[in-house]
């Protein structure tokens, strides 16, 4: 069942979402070479107590952390660790969610660690773009195919590849609800959304084919060929003529 959120909800739920923001800006700024995804970990634990809220991942079905800090390869889901020292020239997929008074927020980026490739560069722009054009035209009475067909081909015309094996959600008192919003699919198709429904839109998308592994840990989801992928979400709310994006 997707779940309407009340003017009350969204209040929670506008907060969750700005704490969820905030966190990621911090990170970003501590993003260099010679950091570990262990101590960038700790900064968000930190920053998201700090502001009366929790962190929605850590113990999230036994997940061990307050984000995911996913490297190079690994799409979503990569464990933090003291022994993960960022590089100049990586790129780094930060996932993070912030419980408040009960609601959540939950959004994404891919960022760059130092100077990096050109090829990296673009990859993070057309996971970026991708997340724009899903949103265009979305309104009250839009389907989540209409977004999931215009993030595929907005991201295969540029000659990428979209994973399937892992979707965005639904968002609010549980950090995943109805609906699944897919990354490729049909247009007028899969669930219809309505006013004041708050859905996490996420392009995952691979430098090369889109065929995944995932790693002995059961979490971290890794691009089978071994080339790079990046990773872009907010949290939005469908309101009657268009979107509000919580997390930006």
């Amino acid at each position: 069942m997707i779940k309407v959120k009340s003017e009350e909800e969204l209040v929670l739920m506008r907060k969750a979402c700005e704490i969820t923001r905030d966190t990621l800006n911090l990170i970003k700024q501590n993003i260099k070479p010679n950091v570990t995804t262990k101590e960038l970990d700790k900064i968000a634990y930190d920053f998201i107590i700090s502001k009366g809220a929790k962190p929605s991942f850590l113990h999230y079905e036994g997940y061990p952390y307050s984000i995911c800090a996913s490297v190079n390869e690994e799409i979503v889901h990569g464990f933090p660790s003291q022994n993960k020292v960022l590089k100049e020239g990586d790129i780094i997929s930060i996932d993070v969610g912030a419980c408040y008074k009960g609601y959540n927020g939950d959004a994404a980026r891919t960022f760059p660690v130092g100077k990096i490739s050109a090829k990296n560069k673009r990859l993070i722009k057309i996971t970026e773009e991708s997340f724009f054009e899903g949103i265009k035209g979305l309104k009250a009475g839009a389907f989540v195919g209409d977004i999931s067909h215009k993030i595929q081909t907005y991201v295969e015309k540029n000659g990428y590849s979209i994973v399937r094996e892992l979707v965005g959600h639904g968002v609010g008192k549980n950090l995943h609800e109805d609906p699944m919003v897919p990354n490729y699919g049909k247009s007028g198709y899969g669930a219809k959304l309505n006013k004041n429904t708050t859905i996490a839109i996420e392009p995952m998308v691979n430098m090369g084919e889109r065929y995944v592994e995932f790693m002995p840990n059961g979490w971290t989801c890794v691009t089978r060929d071994g080339l790079p992928a990046a990773h872009y979400e907010n949290t939005v709310l469908i309101t009657e003529d268009g979107v509000e994006i919580l997390t930006l």
